[in-house]
């Protein structure tokens, strides 16, 4: 990956955890003011021993840390990741946390759960609206799937259409995967050559899907060339966009997957692709890299896809449908590492690495803010876990208290603290030491 592409996805990432953290502690900030809870510090990253900026307005310090693994606000009279045990021990003032009714604290602390909720919501609300929806109805494939050697080794074959899964008829084509594995399907149903038969899934497939990061399947497309490199071999050789790839080396194709593998089987060597370009046939004898010819294909100039568009009012109720049901698949994904025997939660997690890796080597809006939302989505289910340190395992304590009438000791409530955050750091570090780990081992 160049350095552009790298500079460009961390960026991403960045600006899209900048919105995320400071929107989720406005949903804090603005619960704790309203109660008049004095906050003393609102910060976007973490700032251990020094900030990059920071100034005071009221009684509140804000600024940005160096260290971007989040955020936080720091409230007065409340045992948090600060482990301010010195304010702890002076008696309770009224603009502390500690000192408010169990209700307005239960407000304050489920405040940035809410808003990433309600954020994810408005995101997928406003791309619904603006740029509708795509997707390929499963029937449109009509060349088939294209089955590399995992789909291959359960029975599929190049060419059969799917049609259900665990004999439910599916709409999307995209949606197969998703429900391959996240419902531990048992069979794939197909249809091969005018008949319909049904492939069992084995077991370790889905574990194997998983670990490949790719569908099981992709729409098999005619050897067009739909899209070539303007640095790749390919195009510097002659061969342009739109030309259909009739032959490599004298063999007869009609489907690019089969053209690629052809070509990448001849690396380092003159490779000859017969094309047809509008009435005429042109030969061209490009020497071929490693890389490939710099081709590739665009799946809605073959296929007809299906374009959804949204008005303002359709696209409210949509999106609110697409943020539900992207927090049940989440959910959904978190069983399988945890319940699945066969899912191994060392090959499905990973760190900072694996979410700038999500989003694309170019700066693309659509596809900025449609991971925007579903990190929103995840980032208020992760916090409501009831694990101390997070949201979730304050309002675990809040609940409590407001159904015995007891308050924890603030005793119980920093050793609490002290024991989530070292179970929320062990997990930074090992979900980011895998992604340096798969770094590593990728490069040898």
């Amino acid at each position: 990956m160049e350095t552009s592409e790298i500079l460009i996805k961390a960026g991403q990432l960045i600006l899209s955890l900048s919105i995320l953290v400071v929107l989720h502690e406005m949903g804090h900030f603005i619960p704790a003011k309203l109660f008049k809870t004095k906050v003393e510090k609102f910060y976007l990253f973490f700032d251990p021993w020094f900030s990059l900026f920071k100034f005071k307005k009221g009684d509140t310090e804000y600024g940005v840390g160096w260290l971007p693994l989040g955020g936080y606000v720091k409230i007065s009279g409340m045992i948090d990741e600060s482990m301010d045990k010195e304010q702890m021990n002076k008696p309770p003032q009224p603009w502390e946390f500690r000192s408010k009714p169990a209700w307005q604290r239960l407000i304050i602390m489920i405040g940035g759960v809410t808003v990433n909720l309600i954020l994810g919501f408005f995101i997928y609300t406003m791309i619904l609206w603006h740029w509708g929806e795509d997707y390929l109805p499963i029937q449109n494939a009509k060349y088939g799937i294209y089955a590399d050697s995992l789909a291959r080794s359960i029975g599929l074959r190049d060419g059969d259409h799917i049609i259900a899964v665990d004999s439910i008829k599916k709409e999307k084509f995209e949606e197969i995967t998703g429900d391959v594995i996240l419902n531990e399907a048992k069979t794939i149903q197909v249809q091969r050559d005018g008949q319909e038969m049904s492939i069992v899934i084995p077991k370790g497939f889905v574990n194997k899907t998983i670990n490949k990061k790719a569908p099981i399947a992709i729409p098999r497309m005619l050897s067009v060339l739909d899209t070539l490199s303007r640095e790749g071999v390919g195009y510097k050789t002659g061969l342009r966009d739109g030309d259909r790839v009739l032959s490599v080396n004298d063999t007869a194709v009609t489907y690019f997957m089969d053209m690629a593998k052809m070509i990448r089987r001849d690396t380092g060597k003159v490779v000859t692709i017969k094309v047809l370009r509008g009435n005429d046939t042109l030969t061209f004898k490009p020497v071929v890299p490693k890389e490939g010819i710099g081709a590739s294909y665009i799946a809605d100039k073959q296929l007809e896809f299906t374009h959804v568009s949204y008005s303002f009012g359709a696209a409210i109720p949509a999106g609110f449908n697409k943020a539900i049901s992207t927090l049940v698949k989440y959910v959904q994904q978190l069983r399988l590492i945890f319940v699945s025997p066969e899912v191994k939660a060392s090959e499905s997690l990973g760190g900072f690495m694996s979410i700038g890796n999500l989003f694309p080597s170019v700066w693309d809006w659509q596809s900025f803010w449609t991971l925007t939302a579903l990190l929103s989505i995840i980032l208020a289910f992760m916090n409501i876990l009831p694990i101390p340190a997070l949201d979730g395992g304050h309002v675990l304590f809040l609940i409590y208290e407001m159904i015995t009438g007891r308050k924890p000791s603030e005793k119980f409530m920093e050793y609490a603290q002290i024991v989530g955050m070292v179970i929320l750091f062990g997990l930074l570090l090992y979900a980011n030491g895998l992604d340096v780990w798969r770094w590593i081992t990728s490069k040898f």
